[in-house]
């Protein structure tokens, strides 16, 4: 037999509260109305009728009544499960229109927004920063406080220009006569330039040069006539020793007037400066171009000839409270070296001269060539270095190396070994997913164009600004290489194997060694290694490869 489960019947102590609640009140408004009806009908009744008292009070009684009905029906759950819901937030808590229309009381707060209409507000406003810049001037103790004031007063007026809805001539002419002043959208763009500009101005006693700046261009977005907002945009440029735009300021305010003393006089003080930033400018952009002419001869060089060129991250880090270690970094990337500032270049028509270097792991030590042409072969380059030592000479001196670190005589040209490394062996053709710490091949010309130029502005050679813009830009390129490494293999700590190497023989020619197909070329620059054939860090280097 089964065996249905017992109901309860008892009621919760909150729900009888809830009850109890609603019915007095219930009974408090049939109170109400019962003792307003008896009243009226005495009214009624009386000889004089009602007085003027008792009809205020019979409608103060039935307003009360039609406001304290309480919940109608359903409107007290809903109350309820919306104040339960996650997603709810009371409507003292909205930042935004959004959360606000969600609580339902947009009308009702919007009713309390402003307590005078925006174009009143703004217009006091203004004239409290007037007011406030002018105490500034006169005061004898120069209390700054007052040119805060003022500049507060300013946005504040803003603020309240920018609620004022704009009409046209028509409207402003049939609009009520009332204390209320209309505007039509170009006298708003003047007011809130104006405001603007005399922002700035207040800046300009507290030396706040940046501000001034920020102040006078948003002033002259409502009104590029403005002759004060260009004179101050001038000034700000002047004192933070922009001057290129300071003269660009200069110009624009004199194509406005002519004839302004303020301007003209800057203009004379600013004239060498301004026109020595602008042959700097022209220089730079000079040297970008020919940069990026030869980054194009070298990509177009490449691609015809089937050489692979590639790249390491620039940085180690990807925010800034990772540690950043000069050391680490040298370890890190091995020994590419992120940017030399050499490129390959063309010596004639069809011979092209690369950037190279000798590295030598058993001494530590290693030789940076600037000019290594293709034609030439490895082991010419190696007897300039590394030459024979003579069998019988005629002294101890005859039958030693001129290297100074080479205490043993090993570094002769028939005793060494030469390999370069094998790069993007393990990187998928179709997903191209290379660890952050190995060499990525680069793609494209502009692949290549951006690699070359981060290079330069992360050395300083374009300028701070550059060099931020240029290690956020790494910093993001890193991030999402380390993304897609963890995706695949887990953890960045799941390093692939150590590059393979592949022996040259010193009758090759570079240009043999560029185009072999396991050869890729790290940063614009050929890397050798060379080791003493029977050095023990030769047999080491072997084992570990």
């Amino acid at each position: 037999m089964n065996v249905l489960p017992s109901t309860s019947t008892s009621t919760s102590p909150s729900y009888k509260k809830d009850n109890d609640t609603d019915k007095r009140q219930k009974e408090l408004i049939e109170k109400m109305r019962a003792t307003k009806e008896k009243w009226d009908a005495e009214a009624l009744e009386s000889e004089d009728g009602p007085d003027e008292t008792d009809a205020l009070l019979s409608k103060a009684i039935e307003a009360a009544l039609e406001q304290g009905k309480g919940w109608k029906e359903g409107e007290r759950e809903a109350y309820l499960n919306a104040m339960m819901d996650d997603d709810y937030i009371h409507p003292l808590f909205a930042t935004d229109n959004e959360e606000l229309e969600k609580s339902g009381l947009v009308e009702a707060f919007s009713s309390l927004a402003y307590d005078k209409p925006p174009a009143i507000a703004m217009n006091e406003s203004k004239k409290k920063g007037n007011d406030a810049f002018a105490n500034g001037k006169q005061n004898v103790a120069k209390n700054v406080q007052y040119y805060r004031d003022a500049i507060n007063h300013y946005y504040e007026a803003f603020f309240w220009a920018e609620k004022v809805q704009p009409m046209t001539e028509e409207e402003i002419r049939n609009a009520p006569d009332d204390d209320i002043p209309s505007y039509t959208e170009k006298q708003l763009d003047d007011f809130k330039s104006t405001v603007c500009a005399n922002a700035a101005m207040s800046h300009m006693q507290l030396k706040n040069w940046g501000y001034v700046r920020d102040d006078s261009k948003k002033a002259l977005t409502f009104n590029d006539q403005s002759i004060k907002a260009w004179y101050r945009l001038a000034k700000a440029h002047q004192m933070l020793q922009h001057w290129e735009d300071a003269g660009d300021a200069i110009e624009s305010g004199l194509k406005c007037d002519m004839t302004n003393k303020e301007l003209i006089k800057l203009q004379k003080l600013l004239e060498k400066k301004v026109q020595r930033a602008r042959l700097e400018r022209q220089k730079r952009e000079r040297a970008k171009a020919e940069r990026v002419h030869a980054v194009k001869q070298v990509w177009k060089h490449c691609k015809n000839n089937h050489i692979s060129l590639g790249r390491v991250p620039l940085v180690t880090s990807v925010t800034d409270d990772e540690e950043i270690d000069d050391d680490k970094d040298e370890s890190r990337w091995h020994h590419h070296h992120p940017h030399t500032g050499k490129l390959p270049k063309p010596i004639s028509n069809h011979e092209w001269a690369w950037p190279c270097m000798f590295l030598y792991p058993s001494h530590h030590q290693s030789d940076f060539i600037t000019t290594f042409s293709e034609s030439d072969m490895l082991a010419i380059r190696m007897a300039e270095i590394f030459p024979e030592i003579e069998e019988h000479g005629s002294s101890s001196l005859d039958n030693t190396t001129n290297i100074p670190w080479d205490y043993n005589n090993e570094f002769q040209c028939s005793k060494l070994a030469i390999y370069f490394e094998v790069h993007c062996s393990n990187a998928s053709s179709q997903e191209n997913i290379i660890h952050p710490e190995f060499v990525e091949r680069l793609s494209s010309q502009g692949d290549a164009m951006k690699f070359y130029e981060s290079a330069r502005a992360l050395k300083g050679d374009d300028g701070p600004d550059m060099q931020h813009l240029a290690t956020c830009i790494e910093k993001k390129h890193l991030h999402k290489q380390r993304k897609l490494w963890i995706s695949k293999h887990g953890s960045l700590w799941a390093k692939p194997d150590k590059c393979p190497v592949v022996r040259v023989h010193p009758a090759c020619t570079l240009k043999q060694v560029l185009t072999d197909t396991r050869m890729v070329v790290p940063n614009f620059l050929v890397t050798f290694i060379l080791i003493p054939e029977h050095h023990p860090v030769h047999e080491q280097f072997l084992k570990e490869q």
